[in-house]
């Protein structure tokens, strides 16, 4: 499922890998809420994670946008905040 195209509108995908892996390519723009509750719970058992791709100290923001900006990578980029009193 994808629901953006943040990289910009083209995509080039190898359609044997469509095929071969018998895999369903769809695109959405709004589900119900439930979907949402769903997917949470999902999140919580552990039964599907975030694919990150890196993650920054706060302090490294700005390397953090550069990264997004150049659009090279796969998955999340995270920010990590310190904990108060550390």
């Amino acid at each position: 499922m994808t629901a953006g195209a943040i990289a910009g509108p083209i995509a080039q995908i190898d359609l044997r890998t469509l095929y071969l892996k018998d895999l369903t390519l769809a695109g959405g723009t709004f589900q119900e809420d439930e979907v949402f509750e769903n997917l949470l719970s999902y999140i919580e058992a552990g039964e599907i994670r975030p694919r990150i791709a890196r993650v920054f100290p706060l302090k490294e923001i700005g390397a953090a946008q550069e990264e997004f900006l150049s659009k090279t990578f796969t998955g999340k980029l995270v920010l990590a905040i310190p904990e108060v009193g550390h």
